[in-house]
């Protein structure tokens, strides 16, 4: 059982091992905002929202209303899975530029009674004509990518609803009908247009969206203004039909026969997508990846995410170091840095879906692996360069450099129930908008571009992460759960961010392990980290000194708006706490 694996004593002086948990279930471009740093003491990014408090049960979500449907599931004697199925349905509706039904998940289930943590991997496949010269042109060369984006081309097989209805079947309280009940009122009735929705709105081209969606989101050509009452009866209608019927109408019928004839017709430049392809599609059990890490177990998704592999690497590699008792001194931000640049150069090369690539997990997380990365960090000065290494149980040479191009427009949902059950997704449609074409009133992804445009490198290696039919697209998407020293649940959390989620959810677990920070410093924490050489930092004159530090240990610091979405909630004696990142609009509510 997890309390047991968690208090051995091989978990807390081993400082990092994966550990594959009982299943319990069956059948890079940033946002452009500035912030205001407040309390820099706590290593603020951004000033935190209140902190939430409850006694029985919290979801936190990004937009109010979402949330607000999660609690009304709650407070009606749903499951942790209920209210994020309800949640999520409305996040459809009233965030649809970050997620939807059009688009993929990954879910991880805390069940408390039975002592088991679930994984299920709704990612998006490629339709089984996807080839791996999807995204090259006629003289073989990729593709722009952004005439990729609003095409055909880059819409996967959706994969939300399957995951959603296997976790309800295992784990559900509500009838599945119920849950549907918030979002199809909205839809109905209208809902009024977020500050953030509407700025998302103004900055797309409307000719890059089809004909349906440009209706929508531009009406009389005009963006959408903030405030507008907007309503949406074809996707109610949509709601309805799933509601009665279950996924199936979604993946067999005549929504899937409007969703291939979309992609199959654009105007733009039309995909492959088949019927057949959305009636082959299965949500599938994933293992979870946990690691120890100062007494506690950080656990996250498993291939086809990278989430909780680089997440692993990264704090196996950082576990023996002091970061220090406060946050942020330039010695610790190093270290965290050049780990996340060994995780990244690992996880272009060997990441991939896991049914198409043989994915060395457990070398990757190999405690004598990380000590040989490990002994590459030098504490006051940066690496020159970064490559991936060699971990075991990999086939030595067998993949090439990688070429993806990842960008943000993602969702997370985190919930706790009554029970004490957990749910944690972190579910998109890629980029904004996804590929800005609507049917039946959502929007559907463009995740297939999260595969690497080339498929071999320049030495004739194939690349993991090269487009192939039926494979799922590598993703950073991380919904973590956290349990602590006893091994009782502690956190449930992630964030949006596209490649960046990964530093994310890093700098708010080693915020709240590390340097005791409550869940609203540490959502609203300082954002910074490295994807590759580069150190990325949040701008604001009070990390101009962090900046000039790391700096002069030889990083190329680059500031910038790094808009996380951390929807945080946490465990303690005295009950429930919850908190929403403050640089986005979402909202943790509870009882």
């Amino acid at each position: 059982m997890l309390r047991r694996m968690i208090s051995s004593s091989r978990f807390l002086t081993a400082g990092l091992i994966a550990v594959s948990l009982t299943l319990a279930v069956t059948a890079s471009a940033f946002g452009s905002r500035a912030y205001a740093f407040e309390q820099p003491e706590i290593a603020t990014g951004s000033e935190p929202k209140p902190l939430v408090k409850a006694k029985k049960y919290m979801v936190a979500a990004a937009n109010g209303l979402a949330a607000e449907a999660g609690l009304a599931i709650l407070r009606q004697g749903g499951s942790a899975a209920d209210a994020g199925i309800a949640t999520q349905l409305v996040l459809t509706l009233v965030e649809p530029q970050s997620s939807g039904i059009g688009g993929g998940a990954y879910i991880l289930y805390w069940d408390e009674d039975a002592d088991q943590l679930v994984s299920i991997d709704g990612r998006e496949t490629a339709p089984a004509a996807a080839t791996p010269e999807l995204f090259l042109d006629e003289a073989g060369k990729p593709l722009p990518f952004r005439a990729a984006v609003p095409s055909g081309l880059s819409i996967g097989v959706p994969g939300v609803l399957a995951a959603l209805k296997r976790i309800h079947e295992t784990h559900g309280k509500l009838p599945w009908e119920a849950l549907f009940r918030p979002a199809i009122a909205l839809a109905r009735d209208g809902f009024l247009v977020s500050p953030r929705l509407a700025s998302q709105i103004a900055r797309k081209d409307p000719d890059s969206f089809t004909p349906e969606a440009r209706a929508y989101f531009f009406p009389g050509g005009k963006p959408l203004p903030r405030g507008h009452r907007l309503k949406n009866p074809a996707f109610a209608a949509t709601l309805e039909i799933i509601a009665r019927d279950g996924p199936r109408a979604f993946y067999q019928g005549n929504i899937a026969r409007d969703i291939a004839e979309a992609v199959q017709n654009d105007p733009r430049k039309p995909g492959s997508l088949t019927e057949q392809d959305l009636a082959n599609y299965r949500a599938i059990a994933r293992e979870p990846v946990c690691m120890a890490y100062r007494l506690h177990q950080v656990c996250g998704m498993g291939p086809s995410s990278s989430g909780g592999v680089t997440v692993g690497q990264v704090l196996g590699l950082i576990e023996p170091y002091d970061l220090g008792a406060k946050p942020l001194k330039p010695e610790a931000a190093h270290l965290i840095v050049e780990a996340e640049r060994l995780a990244y150069a690992d996880r272009a090369r060997y990441l991939a879906d896991p049914e198409f690539v043989s994915v060395p997990v457990a070398g990757l997380l190999d405690p004598k692996y990380l000590k040989e990365r490990r002994a590459l960090i030098d504490p006051s000065r940066a690496l020159d360069h970064v490559a991936a290494g060699s971990p075991p149980n990999a086939k030595q040479g067998a993949f090439g450099r990688d070429g993806t191009h990842e960008q943000n427009g993602t969702s997370h949902i985190s919930v706790v129930d009554g029970e004490g059950d957990a749910f944690a997704m972190t579910t998109s449609i890629e980029q904004a908008f996804g590929a800005r074409s609507m049917v039946r009133g959502f929007l559907l992804n463009n995740q297939l571009t999260d595969f690497s445009f080339v498929p071999v490198d320049d030495e004739g290696r194939p690349v993991a992460n090269r487009v192939e039919g039926g494979k799922r697209p590598r993703s950073s998407m991380d919904p973590a759960i956290v349990f602590g020293p006893g091994g009782g649940l502690r956190y449930v959390l992630g964030s949006p961010g596209g490649p960046a989620i990964i530093l994310y959810n890093l700098k708010t677990v080693i915020g709240l392990i590390d340097w005791h920070l409550d869940v609203a410093q540490a959502s609203a924490s300082v954002n910074f980290g490295s994807i590759g050489d580069a150190v990325l930092l949040e701008h604001g004159a009070a990390w101009d000194d962090l900046a000039d530090a790391l700096g002069a240990m030889g990083h190329d610091v680059r500031r910038m708006s790094l808009t996380s979405g951390e929807n945080v909630i946490a465990v303690t004696q005295e009950g429930l706490e919850g908190a929403s990142d403050p640089r986005r609009e979402g909202a943790a509510l509870g009882d």
